[in-house]
């Protein structure tokens, strides 16, 4: 015969203030838990959903970004005549040879200097990405020292708005438009015309080639032919997989940075838990010498003061789950270490961050609940009556 839930609930109604205390410290590890992951998660899916499936991004081989990447004018000129490059309505290949480049801006709150990357695009660069649209003002022209800002760097940078003026490579860039990316990181990019970017910075050679893929399936083929062709130093990569790499070194940072604050903290709040259930034993002591006397056997006791401590610790999870999910109202920027460049992001809450948050709150509870759990079962009854 086992003990009702519905006992295990009712004591811990009865203990008001140290189940609110305890579960508002078993709540606070869990939002910090869930916080980092959703900070991790929204930085990844930022990046992937910068690239696109259909796209092949073509970087020097061993490069790990395309500020790092050179493809000499030949070799682009090689990769645009390849057969599995779509052609667009006007009958032009859909390709784009681009320039990337690292410069520093300052913030419009702080005044602090960061890296923000500038992008050189082509005619093909705007049909290569759908997910961009000009928000305010229009394109640069071609051969112009004009630019266009992402939205994100139109509202923290200087000089980043509409109509203003930025300062580098010794040269004046008039902001003659903005676009919005959504949720990608073309969004913290600056455009400009890649020919002209290229004689700022003294830049012989492009940083990479985009292409939409005719029949994306024909990807693999094309990639072991261009690999192997002596002609190029070139890397295929699709533009999804490209981008995932970029967040793999932050995430893992993100993942390891929260899963150590994580087990601090629980520390804390596992003992807390444990102490609360230590002190309701000791003070059910002839409560539980009657259930015991009653018929119930010490495995029931056991399932019911652990069920208590579960309850416990699912009530803060729940609670930390339900304020951590604010944080997707928060936009963030840092420093992305594979591009050194500053991403802005958001929190991004999923079902697979609310299972583990969960998961990891009912794992305090159980270590919290254990030992007390064990206390109360091993109580002798003829002892528990006469203590109580």
């Amino acid at each position: 015969m086992g003990i009702p839930y519905s006992y295990s609930l009712r004591n811990l109604r009865t203990r008001l203030l140290t189940t609110t205390l305890t579960a508002a410290g078993m709540a606070l590890v869990v939002f910090v838990f869930a916080s980092v992951l959703m900070l991790s998660e929204g930085l990844r899916q930022t990046l992937t959903a910068t690239g696109s499936y259909d796209n092949v991004v073509l970087i020097r081989k061993s490069s790990v970004s395309e500020v790092q990447s050179g493809v000499e004018r030949g070799q682009a000129s090689l990769l645009e005549i390849q057969p599995e490059v779509a052609s667009g309505p006007d009958g032009r290949p859909m390709l784009a040879k681009e320039v990337v480049v690292l410069i520093s801006l300052p913030k419009r709150d702080s005044g602090k200097p960061s890296n923000v990357t500038i992008r050189g695009i082509g005619k093909g660069s705007l049909s290569l990405r759908p997910q961009v649209t000009l928000a305010q003002g229009r394109m640069p022209r071609p051969g112009s020292w004009e630019i266009v800002t992402g939205g994100s760097i139109a509202r923290r940078f200087r000089g980043a708005g509409l109509g203003e003026t930025l300062r580098f490579a010794m040269r004046d860039w008039r902001v003659v438009g903005i676009f919005d990316a959504g949720n990608t990181g073309f969004n913290s990019e600056l455009w400009g015309d890649a020919d002209q970017l290229m004689q700022a910075f003294n830049r012989p050679v492009y940083s990479s080639v985009i292409f939409r893929m005719r029949d994306p399936s024909e990807f693999q083929a094309f990639r072991d032919r261009i690999v192997s062709d002596p002609r190029l130093t070139v890397e295929p990569k699709r533009e999804i997989r490209y981008y995932e790499e970029q967040s793999e070194m932050m995430s893992k940072f993100l993942n390891i940075l929260g899963l150590s604050l994580s087990i601090i903290f629980s520390l804390g709040a596992t003992i807390g838990a444990m102490i609360t259930m230590y002190a309701a034993v000791a003070t059910r002591t002839s409560e539980i010498g009657t259930l015991r006397a009653l018929g119930f056997g010490r495995g029931s006791i056991l399932t019911a003061f652990l069920l208590e401590a579960l309850f416990l610790s699912l009530i803060g999870g729940l609670l930390g789950l339900f304020f951590a999910s604010f944080m997707q109202l928060i936009t963030v920027s840092t420093l992305n270490f594979q591009t050194f460049s500053e991403l802005a992001f958001s929190f991004s809450l999923n079902s697979r961050i609310v299972v583990a948050s969960l998961m990891f709150s009912l794992f305090m509870g159980f270590v919290g609940g254990f030992l007390p759990a064990v206390r109360a079962a091993r109580m002798n009854i003829v002892e528990a009556l006469r203590t109580g």
